[in-house]
């Protein structure tokens, strides 16, 4: 589409600490050969092919050659120790060597997971050597590995561990003990603060895993390149929602070829109901998109088939809800999809399950789905290799000490109010990402460290903190400077309410006093929803009101005559603050109508970047765009009960459209698109 502006994107890192200077271990610098940049951009689907003694070289030849059948091109296979090696110390790599060969036979390139010895009802693997004795045993097993598969052409690279993140509880074994000694020795535990305050409760736990984490990934791509210097090296993390904070996404990019999760619906999306699970997939995405920066990404693992008895919510993925997640991955700009799994294991607490085969070995109609996007993706090369994601530069930020903070600090209630819950702070994030899909509207979902401050003009950006109860005081002038630069800044809820040690900031003095325009002069619980006065419209609220002493600010809301929101001028930007929980609230109450229509006025410096929206908001349907040379890629997915008559709105434009994917025979008119209950449509633009 002719006049459509590309976009570059710089991501400026803070500087954080590293754990692995600390230990002496050095960074790993990633070979380049092997990263998607030196191999064809288009998106790939595979699948995860579960390879485990009793199984003949003739059924596992099938499986491969089934990929080849369906478009797969790539697989993750679990590289069992105790599977190789023998109990006379040896090593046997037949059965994993049949795979191989097969795959080689097929054209299908190969993940491998590094995954060492543990208890057989270990289903996920351990996250943390148990010793040095065990960390000496990893180091050969790697060794053994790396030197022994990397002769077969069909190796593309290495997992590092399966699934990093504890949930922040870290295990206490004799090697994280001994760890955590030598941490304290550079991050000393503090009884006051500078300003004189006892310090009774800290997060030092968590940043210790924070750091452990990156040590322990770091460690294991280091003993790697002791032996191969060339093939990939990713990692893919799991429950996006809960772990993030445990996760320094910019210094793993320095020892990783690609970044990737797990996006499983029976494990990881609690937060959501089923319908809501397109946003779930979108808002993984994001988070590991924007975790990647300069690398690639990619959805490592996602559900193939049913979970009868493991997982948290059983279920079956239908062949659209394939087809939903895939092409929303696609469309934010993963460069592949691997399902877990192809075929299902025999034994354990997964057997019989999660398979894209059925028990005769034949194709469900879910693998077939993902073998037609594949085909569609091949069919559309030129387009689908030069699409990236049509930024708009609306940024919700989440801050790792406020899900600190809320771990320790939010026990539950006897109302199970959501707020007071763990998730209350990830879930006010979550409203103001639904709610810019709902409108149509791709919006970045990120850590605060992975957003780009280093920038001289912000007049188009809007930041978004919605409910970050702890934010450090360095964050401060970090975000006056932004708004100085013309930046929108939208704080809602108990942002800031706790500084990074857990001490009251209106207490111990609040650092954002001058940029918000005003302090708190009291938080009111009020009810599990209640109404702001905003304009000629409400917006729904959660549990505390935030009544203001004002400053510099301008009132633009009251109660009572009491204010409860301010606007600040700052420089070239402003702030606009209700220390409400609004995002949280307009997620309880099922309804985005009115924080929609407050963000289409609050973040429209943003939205002129925006190329095409939904003309209205439409309930439980998301949309993501792309740009590819002078055409728009739009992805539309309908969670509604029936098929829908959409207008989308392109401002001046008036492109020609053509439909390269619906599953449920949608259609477009001009610029409207008549799109069928739980269909997908891929739509070209000029």
């Amino acid at each position: 589409m002719e006049g459509y502006r590309s976009y570059v994107i710089i991501i400026c890192l803070l500087s954080i600490s590293s754990f692995s200077n600390l230990t002496g271990q050095p960074t790993v610098t990633t070979a380049s050969n092997h990263s998607f940049s030196a191999s064809p951009n288009l998106p790939f689907i595979g699948a995860q092919v579960f390879i485990e003694p009793g199984q003949t070289p003739e059924e596992i030849d099938r499986w491969f050659r089934l990929l080849r059948d369906n478009d797969f091109t790539f697989c993750r296979i679990r590289m069992f120790e105790s599977y190789m090696k023998k109990t006379d110390g040896g090593w046997d790599f037949t059965l994993f060597d049949n795979a191989f060969r097969s795959a080689e036979k097929y054209g299908i390139s190969v993940f491998c997971t590094i995954f060492p010895y543990t208890e057989k009802t270990d289903i996920g693997g351990f996250k943390f050597p148990r010793d040095e004795a065990h960390l000496q045993s990893i180091a050969l097993f790697i060794k053994e590995l790396t030197t022994h598969f990397s002769q077969f052409r069909s190796l593309y690279g290495w997992v590092l561990i399966n699934e990093p993140g504890v949930g922040g509880k870290i295990p206490w074994t004799d090697f994280t003990l001994s760890k955590y000694t030598e941490w304290k020795k550079t991050h000393p535990q503090k009884d006051y603060t500078a300003k004189g305050f006892p310090v009774l409760l800290d997060l030092k736990d968590q940043a210790f895993l924070y750091d452990l984490n990156t040590w322990y990934l770091n460690w294991l791509a280091a003993e790697i390149r002791k032996f191969d210097t060339t093939h990939a090296i990713h990692v893919n993390n799991h429950a996006m929602f809960q772990n993030c904070a445990e996760y320094n996404f910019p210094e793993w990019r320095k020892f990783l070829t690609s970044l990737g999760g797990s996006a499983h619906a029976s494990w990881h999306f609690g937060y959501f109901t089923r319908q809501q699970y397109g946003f779930a997939m979108s808002a993984n995405s994001e988070i590991i998109r924007s975790g990647a920066g300069n690398i690639p990404w990619l959805m490592t693992e996602l559900q193939g088939g049913n979970n009868t008895y493991s997982g948290g919510t059983p279920m079956c993925p239908t062949k659209e809800e394939i087809s939903q997640w895939l092409w929303i991955i696609i469309a934010t700009e993963g460069k592949g999809s691997i399902f877990w799994s192809l075929n299902p294991r025999s034994s354990g607490i997964e057997a019989g399950e999660w398979a894209l085969l059925d028990f005769q070995n034949n194709p469900s109609d879910r693998m077939m789905e993902a073998g037609s996007i594949a085909r569609t993706l091949n069919n559309n090369r030129d387009l689908f290799e030069k699409s990236r994601i049509a930024e708009s530069d609306i940024n919700i930020l989440y801050i790792r000490q406020s899900l600190w903070a809320e771990s320790k600090m939010a026990t539950g209630s006897t109302q199970n109010f959501e707020a007071r819950k763990p998730g209350g702070v990830m879930k006010s994030a979550l409203g103001y990402f639904e709610a810019f899909s709902e409108m149509g509207v791709n919006a970045n979902l990120k850590a605060f460290e992975e957003f780009d401050f280093g920038k001289q003009d912000y007049k188009e950006s809007t930041i978004i903190l919605a409910h970050q109860i702890s934010i450090p005081y360095s964050y401060a002038p970090i975000l006056e400077n932004y708004v100085r630069k013309g930046g929108k800044l939208i704080v809602d809820g108990l942002s800031g309410f706790f500084d990074e040690d857990i001490h009251n900031t209106l207490i111990t003095g609040f650092p954002f006093e001058s940029l918000f325009g005003g302090n708190i002069r009291e938080f009111k619980l009020v009810d599990n929803l209640f109404k702001i006065k905003w304009s000629d419209y409400f917006l729904p609220a959660h549990l505390w009101r935030g009544l203001i002493a004002p400053g510099t600010g301008q009132v633009t809301a009251t109660f009572e005559g009491e204010p409860v929101a301010l606007r600040n001028k700052t420089g070239d930007g402003e702030v606009l603050w209700i220390p409400s929980p609004v995002g949280l609230g307009s997620r309880i109450s099922g309804d985005y109508t009115f924080l929609s229509r407050f963000l289409s006025k609050e973040a429209g410096n943003s939205l002129v970047n925006v190329p095409v929206r939904f003309k209205t908001t439409q309930k439980n349907m998301l949309m993501k765009t792309m740009r590819s040379g002078y055409s728009l890629i739009t992805v539309v997915v309908n969670k509604q009960e029936n098929a829908v008559l959409v207008d989308l709105d392109f401002g001046t434009k008036n492109p020609a459209g053509k439909v390269l994917f619906a599953n449920k025979q949608g259609n477009i008119k001009g610029t409207k698109l008549q799109i069928g209950s739980e269909e997908t449509m891929v739509i070209e633009w000029k």
